[in-house]
């Protein structure tokens, strides 16, 4: 597994982007880095640098996310019963 370096964001702003690439992350992406990192952060990463840095492929990632919202967990958007996550 590689080392994932978590650096500060600078201003409130910046919890929108990816502190690694810079792009502008979704709030399933946020939840995800929560998840897996610590869900007190406030520095977020995008599915594929979190795929990069944990070594796996980014649908491994988005797998986790569909996980996560089917059994309920309040920080994803929600997805009606029975059905899936578009990827």
């Amino acid at each position: 597994m590689k080392t994932l370096k978590i650096s500060s964001p600078t201003s409130n702003s910046d919890r929108n982007f990816c502190q690694k690439c810079g792009r502008e992350l979704t709030s399933d992406e946020i939840a995800i880095t929560k998840k897996l990192i610590n869900r007190g952060t406030s520095t977020y990463y995008c599915v594929d640098c979190l795929a990069e840095a944990f070594d796996v492929k980014r649908e491994d990632i988005r797998a986790k996310i569909q996980y996560f919202k089917e059994i309920g967990c309040t920080l994803f958007s929600s997805v009606p019963p029975g059905q899936k996550m578009e990827l």
